[in-house]
């Protein structure tokens, strides 16, 4: 079994593939594999996938099938069974946007390396205390932004975070700048919109300029 802090060191090593991980709410399984490859080629290897709906599940096993270059990740994890079901998926990581005891102690039982959600120093009390020092803060903006991340970030001087929530293409790079970050999570790179509307060459654009932030 994979100890926890192999799983913390593995969760790092994906995180620092690319600057951005894009997260993706995706409606129809068959635009998956596209996406990814429209990511792909702009420079973003790890895809967040949520669980916000029907198709997230089957969009996830289809890029994991058949783009071998993309390192999925699932988000939107919420309860033990949903970090069961991305273990069995074959995900790389799973992430949540928040935790509860049952999920956090889950996590450290299985194989799968997991990044819980905080807001709070409770809630990252609940995760040093149990191992985990890479967490997501969310929702990043709505939460305090960077002046939030400073002030949680003096208590607890191991914990390295991935911000995601009203992070943009306007104010990445200050995220990134911060010596607490290790990557963002962002939406705006792939909007429904452009995912319905099967725009992948204005999203492989979005992708580029996003790995090129740092």
């Amino acid at each position: 079994m994979m100890s926890i802090p192999d799983k913390r060191t593995k969760l790092a090593g994906i995180l620092a593939l690319a600057p951005v991980i894009p997260v993706i709410t995706i409606e129809d399984a068959a635009q998956a594999v596209p996406l990814a490859r429209a990511l792909i080629a702009g420079g973003l290897r790890v895809i967040e996938i949520t669980l916000r709906t029907q198709a997230g599940r089957a969009a996830a096993r289809a890029i994991i099938e058949e783009v071998p270059d993309a390192v999925v990740g699932i988000g939107t994890v919420l309860t033990p069974a949903d970090y069961d079901r991305a273990a069995r998926l074959g995900a790389a990581f799973a992430i949540s946007p928040g935790l509860s005891i049952d999920l956090l102690d889950a996590a450290n039982e299985g194989e799968l390396p997991f990044a819980p959600g905080v807001q709070t120093p409770s809630d990252l009390i609940a995760c040093v205390t149990r191992g985990y020092e890479l967490v997501k803060f969310f929702p990043a903006m709505p939460a305090g932004g960077l002046a939030a991340l400073d002030a949680l970030g003096g208590p607890f001087p191991t914990v390295r975070f991935c911000p995601t929530g009203g992070i943009n293409a306007g104010n990445a790079a200050q995220w990134l700048a911060h010596k607490k970050v290790v990557a963002l999570g962002g939406s705006w790179i792939a909007p429904a919109a452009d995912i319905t509307a099967g725009a992948w060459s204005a999203i492989e654009q979005r992708a580029r300029a996003a790995a090129a932030l740092r």
